[in-house]
């Protein structure tokens, strides 16, 4: 019995042995290969220096080297160079020079995420999801996206010349003059006497100061006339994490927010609300599209996981990736896809983007003609009229200004701010009588 336990034993030991063995004859035979592919590298290099038809440095290439190994990994992750790297940082501060569109790369091609307000771009009438075929005559394809960035980007005056593909229409040309690109990432503004409009085009610094700022006067200037919030987002590429998490920290009174997920699931990281929401429970309304992406998308997510905002318009861009930015001294900066965002239900964003509560697409508003067939009680003979003849007129002024607005989506979201109000009223004012009796 004792001579069958030791021969099992020693067979346990030498199956764990052997087991061992493997483990480390595998990690010697992927440290080798890694070296052969090092030298593989060196080869290819040393070869494209001496044969290629031009004379190339080894700077160009070592750079082109690393951009090309970070995006093939994801349309987000690339080498930046010091320029670059520099124009990034001045672009989070909201000041930069070019044309003012955010792109990505797609299929070859240089897909518009949205253009930013007031910009060249806005002006020239560029819209997302629009194309980029060619740039000054020259075809994009080959292209990386940093190399496509650059032949946009020039001197303040100068013009470029994008050829643009746009679905259900013909290709065509736009020529666009370079101009400083100053953001006001917000601006707001009171609607229609009750509801305050708060545009967002970018996730820049301090835009959650602002936006209280905003909030505090409006309140203080229409006081209990204040019905609600529209928050517009649509067409915005989104920018700071922090920023988007502080500005949906405003509305919120306790929860997650958003959280990061690396392959790593001790990294995780989680982002909650701290107590207080400024509106103090006021219907908001958040508009999208397929422009709002990344940041956008984290506010709209958070606001309708805890049900504190209904989402208007339509389905958001779908960018749901953590980009970390590693600087590298004098050489610029990696900027590497480290984690996905997942709203507080735990939906990833990543490819799937926001789904809008009430799905509106942009329309054309015209007034219909009544030809003279239509008669109110007013136009009828020796109709009574109304005695309190000030709040006609308020009334109709109110209707001329809103008549104004042209935008189809955000009239509905004005309307449906001023429904949830009064819908709110009206629970609030049920639940008065309740107690009372």
């Amino acid at each position: 019995m004792l001579k069958k336990f030791v021969i099992m034993s020693l067979v346990f030991v030498l199956s764990i042995t052997i087991a061992q063995a493997k483990s480390e004859q595998k990690k010697v035979e992927e440290d080798v290969n890694t070296y052969e592919l090092l030298n593989l590298f060196g080869e290819v290099m040393e070869r494209a220096k001496h044969s290629y038809v031009e004379e190339v440095s080894d700077k160009k290439l070592i750079e082109s080297a690393i951009n090309g190994m970070l995006t093939s990994l994801d349309p987000h992750s690339s080498y930046l160079d010091a320029e670059s790297f520099r124009y990034m940082s001045e672009q989070t501060k909201g000041k930069f020079g070019g044309l003012g569109i955010e792109v990505t790369m797609d299929n070859g091609l240089v897909k518009v995420v949205s253009p930013i307000d007031d910009t060249p771009a806005f002006k020239a009438g560029i819209k997302a999801g629009d194309y980029i075929t060619h740039i000054d005559d020259e075809t994009v394809i080959g292209l990386n996206l940093n190399e496509a960035v650059s032949k946009m980007r020039g001197n303040i005056g100068t013009k470029v010349k994008l050829s643009i593909r746009r679905a259900n229409e013909k290709p065509f040309d736009v020529t666009i003059k370079r101009q400083e690109i100053k953001i006001q990432s917000v601006k707001t503004e009171i609607k229609n006497d009750d509801v305050l409009y708060i545009r967002i085009s970018s996730f820049a610094e301090e835009n959650d100061e602002s936006i209280r700022k905003a909030v505090n006067e409006a309140k203080k200037k229409l006081d209990d006339k204040l019905k609600g919030v529209v928050i517009d987002v649509r067409n915005n590429p989104g920018g700071l994490l922090d920023q988007a998490v502080n500005v949906s920290d405003l509305f919120l009174e306790k929860g997650e927010i958003v959280s990061t997920r690396s392959r790593n699931e001790e990294d995780t990281v989680k982002f909650t609300a701290k107590e207080g929401d400024i509106l103090n429970g006021l219907p908001i309304v958040i508009i999208i599209n397929e422009g709002s992406a990344s940041a956008s998308e984290i506010l709209a997510g958070a606001l309708q996981d805890h049900h504190r905002g209904v989402i208007l318009g339509e389905k958001s861009f779908g960018k749901g990736s953590v980009q970390t930015v590693v600087p590298l001294g004098n050489y610029g900066a990696m900027r590497i896809t480290t984690a996905r965002y997942y709203t507080p239900s735990g939906r990833s964003i990543q490819a799937k983007g926001i789904e809008p509560d009430i799905v509106v697409k942009p329309a054309k508003i015209e007034a219909l003609e009544s030809y003279g067939f239509n008669l109110t009680e007013a136009e009828l003979s020796g109709a009574l009229k109304n005695e309190d003849d000030k709040n006609n007129k308020k009334d109709n002024r109110n209707d001329k200004q809103e008549n104004k607005i042209e935008d189809y989506q955000l009239l509905r979201a004005l309307d449906l701010v001023k429904a949830l109000s009064l819908y709110k009223n009206a629970l609030a004012a049920t639940s008065t009588e309740s107690v009372e009796e």
